[in-house]
This record gives C-alpha cells, sequence and structure tokens, in this order.
C-alpha cells in the first residue's frame, strides 16, 4: 500500500501589528448605531457610512440600519437619524433640526475637537487653514463648522506656494485626524516655513489611533516581505497604513477581505506584516489569517508599539439604556 506524504505547506511568520483595528470613536459610533435599534426598533437611518467599512456597513443593515448620503433621502419620521463618526457640516445640523428629525451625533470626539478649534480660531479673528484631504467627508464636516470660504483647504506642500491671503499675520491651522503622521508633518513645517505665526492645536489633531496604528506598521515593516491593511478603498486611515508600509520598505495591498488577497504578491513570501485600519473589525483579521493558514504553515507574533484603552462616551440620547 503507498501512502502518498502529504505535500508540506511552506513556512509562513506572521508580524501582527497591535494596535489594529476598531479605535474608541468606531467603536463608539458602532454602538450607537445598534443602541438605538435597540431603543427605538428599527428603521434607523444613518446618514453616511458609520464608519468607513463595507462588512460593517451591511451587519448593520442586515439589523434594520438604512444608510443614506443625504438627508433629504429621508422620509418623514419618527426614527432616529444617526451622523457618522466622521462629523457633518452644521447645514447638515440644522436640517434635520428644521425637519423635527430626531438627529444622534455619533461623531468621533477627536474630530469634534477639531470643529471647536476651528470655530474658536475664527472667534478671535484668524483665518483658518485646514490640513486634510479634499471631498473627504470629516474634511467637509470640519469645513463646514464655518461659513462659506473662512476655511482654506490644504492638501500638499505645493499649495501652501500658492497660497494668497490678505492677512499673513492672523493665521492658524488645524488637520484631518486620519493623516498620515509623516505627511501632515511636512506640510505642517512648510506653513510654519512659509506663516512663521501661524497658531496650531495646543495638542496633536491626528488622532491616537492614527498615530498609534501607523507606528506599528513602521515596526514591523522592515522586518516583513510584504504587508497586508485590512480595510476599505474609501478609509483614509487604512490607505495611510499602506503608505506607510510601503515608505518603510514593504509592499502592501489593503484588501476588505480574503477575496482580495493577491496571491501573485504573496505567492512565495516567508514572512507577512498585518495591520487594520481603524474601522476594520477584527473578524476580517482573523478571516484573512484563516486563508493564509490554508496554503502556508503559520507561526503568528504580535509586535505592540503602545497600549490603547481609550474609550467613549455613547451620545447623550442613547446613555439611558447603556
Amino acid at each position: 500500500m503507498n501512502v502518498h506524504p502529504r505535500p508540506t505547506k511552506p513556512p509562513l511568520k506572521i508580524l501582527l501589528c497591535s494596535p489594529r483595528g476598531f479605535c474608541a470613536g468606531v467603536v463608539r459610533a458602532i454602538d450607537a448605531v445598534e443602541r438605538a435599534l435597540a431603543k427605538f426598533g428599527p428603521p434607523v437611518y444613518v446618514r453616511h457610512e458609520i464608519v468607513h467599512n463595507r462588512y460593517v456597513v451591511e451587519s448593520l443593515k442586515a439589523k434594520g440600519a438604512i444608510f443614506v448620503e443625504e438627508l433629504d433621502e429621508i422620509p418623514n419620521t419618527n426614527a432616529p437619524v444617526i451622523f457618522s463618526a466622521h462629523g457633518v457640516a452644521k447645514s447638515v445640523s440644522a436640517a434635520a433640526a428644521g425637519r423635527g428629525l430626531l438627529a444622534i451625533d455619533a461623531t468621533c470626539p477627536l474630530v469634534t475637537k477639531v470643529h471647536r478649534e476651528a470655530e474658536i480660531h475664527r472667534r478671535r479673528g484668524r483665518r483658518v487653514l485646514l490640513v486634510g484631504h479634499s471631498g473627504h467627508p470629516e474634511v467637509v464636516g470640519t469645513m463646514g463648522q464655518l461659513p462659506e470660504g473662512a476655511v482654506v483647504l490644504v492638501e500638499s506642500v505645493e499649495d501652501i506656494d500658492r497660497l494668497k491671503l490678505d492677512d499673513e499675520s492672523n493665521l492658524a491651522y488645524v488637520t484631518q485626524t486620519t493623516l498620515s503622521l509623516d505627511d501632515s508633518q511636512e506640510i505642517v513645517s512648510a506653513l510654519m516655513r512659509r506663516f512663521p505665526l501661524i497658531i496650531g492645536p495646543h495638542k496633536e489633531d491626528i488622532c491616537y489611533a492614527t498615530t498609534n496604528r501607523q507606528a506599528a506598521v513602521k515596526e514591523v515593516a522592515p522586518h516583513v516581505a510584504a504587508v497586508i491593511v485590512v480595510g476599505s478603498p474609501n478609509s483614509s486611515n487604512s490607505q495611510r497604513l499602506r503608505e506607510v508600509a510601503e515608505r518603510a520598505g514593504a509592499p502592501a495591498q489593503l484588501v476588505q477581505g480574503r477575496g482580495e488577497i493577491d496571491w501573485e504578491i504573496f505567492g512565495n513570501i516567508s514572512s507577512l506584516g498585518i495591520t487594520a485600519g481603524a474601522s476594520a473589525p477584527e473578524v476580517l483579521v482573523e478571516e484573512i489569517m484563516d486563508a493564509f493558514a490554508e496554503r502556508y504553515d503559520i507561526v503568528v507574533e504580535t509586535i505592540s508599539s503602545a497600549d490603547e484603552n481609550v474609550s467613549f462616551p455613547l451620545p447623550k440620547e442613547l446613555r439611558a439604556i447603556a
């Protein structure tokens, strides 16, 4: 009787970045939708994806959440309307109030901090520059805290060279919370060179979770043949993680799930880094690791760059049942 030896799987060392995945603002936003569904029953309307992750959005849809891009897609209703973690312009809050909608604001408190800073600068007579990506919902929301034209968007160092401002002695800047630290530092340094009197935030606007996830990737990338970032293509912090990995020398792919893994890139590697953007659930990380375990004999080591123990209270309308 011939016993064919099982083909042995090639070895693969996986370095798992920590922290990764959900941040406190994302946990709070998802909890807000789930608590609203429990308290009010379906449907619960959500303006814009509550967080930028298809898996999260689909699972909330299955529980009775209805996602819309604009308020005018919502019928006249007593059902709650939740604003996403990215924040909204004041005009959106005003429109919801004007229609008598029960609006619940799940904006991340760290984004709200940037909104408040921008308003304070304006009250003190300063022109506000916002470092961020045009069209990102967080940027749209921050610019919408102040009257049209009051905030100047700066996307690159080249933008700074082109700026023509009436009073260069009375400026302040704020930043999108999910930028790459390296990119934003480069832009902020250029702002300060061009406008030495510009006033910045008391405390860095880029959030702790973005900072920690990028630091973990920087630590892991030089020691692996490639990096997988679990996250959605429209997630700013996930895209930045991919860029950080590539800058640190590891080819990186952003995937939403195991079906998107490019086995051409990952066919013959012996080491792999895995991380996840702040809106990607851990179940997707486990799914990706299972996909590699089917093809490789994997050994997993967690590389930790920070301990995270941040949490935010739910929006006040939902706290009674917490």
